[in-house]
């Protein structure tokens, strides 16, 4: 017997369709004809095709609850790692920001963020076209994701035709050899081999609904979250932050424009999160100036 609490949805149903079919079978001819036995005498063409359907459907379903659980506005933009991002942004510690972008970069807010700050350096025009770039890379892999469920729906039908045209094409190779003198075995013949046509609609017919389901809600989330996006850096002074290099080879001075002040760049940095110079990383002790390695005049905020 076949385990059905242990089966996705989609499994149950097959595991249902399988059950019937041979169930009838069975009644009419007064014997006790398996769902096992009945695939192994399908053949080794037959076995590998309900293989094949039983895998689809387990494909599909595990798609569907990534899909559920990755693609939600909450999961695209978190309030509280907006909250954290706008806070550094605001205070002018954009290295901060990217650390937090860094150690997030797995959500999407975080990875678009990320590499955006890593340009502010050059400009708004350079920052905004990164959020762009940054933000159509990573949506793709939701829209990919989803596109393999709309790929199931197509060829699980197809896979499910290809057993009815097989299990027809014996059906009828036994007829040529025996005739009609028992039509009701071939009645039941062709009945059983039609159970793998339904079987693969069963799975396509759930994969496109989900499928346009995701496509809305996948563009939904996007948007919210490049929203969220455009709050963060719609701030930010790229005019004093010109040549500023955020990212790995942090430097606030290297970079600027000749004859361009020091003084021009943003220092400010919070009481409540700083514990580093923003200009050479070394320790400092909050509400003090200057900072004891670079002799840089902090800017502290409450």
């Amino acid at each position: 017997m076949i385990p059905h609490r242990s089966l996705p949805a989609p499994a149950l149903l097959l595991a249902g369709l399988l059950a019937a079919a041979p169930a009838r079978a069975a009644d009419a001819e007064g014997g006790s004809t398996s769902v096992i036995e009945m695939i192994l005498h399908g053949g080794p063409l037959i076995i590998m095709i309900w293989l094949a359907i039983v895998a689809t459907s387990i494909v599909m379903v595990t798609f569907i609850i990534q899909l559920f659980l990755q693609v939600r506005r909450q999961s695209l933009a978190p309030k509280a790692l907006v909250a954290a991002l706008d806070e550094s942004l605001k205070n002018g510690n954009f290295q901060e920001a990217w650390e937090t972008c860094q150690a997030n970069s797995k959500t999407y807010i975080a990875a678009v963020l990320g590499g955006a700050l890593e340009r502010i350096g050059r400009g708004k025009d350079a920052t905004d076209t990164a959020l762009i770039e940054l933000g159509i890379r990573e949506s793709q892999v939701f829209k990919t994701r989803n596109s393999y469920v709309s790929v199931i729906g197509v060829i699980a039908p197809m896979i499910g035709l290809l057993g009815t045209v097989i299990g027809m094409m014996g059906a009828f190779a036994v007829l040529g050899q025996t005739g009609v003198s028992d039509p009701r075995k071939l009645a039941m013949s062709i009945g059983e081999v039609l159970l793998a046509t339904a079987s693969g609609l069963f799975i396509a017919i759930p994969a496109f609904i989900f499928y346009y389901f995701f496509r809305n809600r996948i563009n939904d989330a996007v948007v919210y979250a490049d929203g969220e996006l455009s709050q963060l850096v719609q701030d930010i002074p790229f005019d004093e932050v010109k040549g500023m290099r955020i990212g790995e080879d942090f430097s606030a001075g290297d970079g600027l424009t000749a004859g361009s002040p020091q003084s021009k760049v943003s220092h400010k940095v919070s009481m409540q999160l700083t514990t580093n110079c923003p200009v050479c990383q070394t320790a400092i002790v909050p509400g003090h100036n200057p900072c004891p390695g670079c002799g840089t005049t902090l800017d502290w905020q409450s």
